[in-house]
């Protein structure tokens, strides 16, 4: 007992408390649940993932609403068909992903092999109170099949039925238009709507998605 003893007082730190030594992978043994409330989560709690396989458009109709005062979609390896530009369109409350948009925003680019780079506003980027395909990035490479794009767009309190929704979104990706290099984008706008946002659409302005993953998350 006293060797018992001695080992969890060396444990302990002199305010009593449990050492981070103390603890490993054979600790806890067997547990199959967690108390609910006893441990924190975190933040940024995961919602759905979605997974492209040659799709017109990647939606999410579920799991927008008053829970979250922010939502965060993540593009990773948005592959497209053909070369055309990646973009989103959202939902207030009809059947039509057709919310009036307003935005604008610049790019980054750097070619391969060194002959372009370039900073500044980017008209392509620009909505005025429109209900088309709002983009996000320029046409991307479908050619080259290691070729991409990734990113996030951030949605502010889409239950709002107070105030317009506001977004922004960084996507970069593989441009092959010129030479082969990055386009870094970065938008940022408002649904003019003060009806609550229930959905989101991503898709190319043309051709499918051929493959890539958007996984959804709620910011606490």
């Amino acid at each position: 007992m006293g060797t018992i003893t001695r080992n969890f007082a060396n444990n302990l730190t002199t305010s009593g408390l449990l050492k981070p030594t103390a603890f490993n992978n054979d600790s806890f043994d067997n547990v199959t649940a967690v108390p609910s409330g006893s441990v924190e989560t975190g933040d940024m709690q995961f919602i759905s993932s979605a997974t492209a396989s040659s799709s017109a458009s990647i939606e999410f109709t579920s799991g927008i609403d008053s829970t979250y005062k922010e939502y965060v979609f993540y593009f990773v390896n948005i592959h497209s068909s053909s070369e055309n530009s990646f973009g989103v369109n959202f939902r207030d409350g009809g059947s039509l992903f057709d919310a009036v948009k307003t935005s604008s925003g610049h790019r980054a680019y750097h070619f391969e092999n060194d002959t372009g780079s370039g900073l500044g506003y980017e008209g392509f980027l620009d909505s005025a109170q429109s209900t088309a395909l709002q983009q996000i990035g320029q046409p991307q490479s479908s050619a080259d099949a290691d070729s991409s794009g990734c990113g996030f767009l951030h949605l502010f309190n889409p239950s709002s039925t107070t105030f317009v929704k506001h977004y922004i979104s960084h996507y970069s990706h593989h441009y092959t238009n010129a030479a082969p290099g990055v386009i870094d984008n970065y938008m940022a706008g408002y649904c003019n709507t003060t009806a609550a946002i229930d959905g989101v659409q991503f898709k190319f302005d043309s051709g499918n998605i051929d493959t890539g993953q958007i996984l959804l998350f709620g910011i606490n």
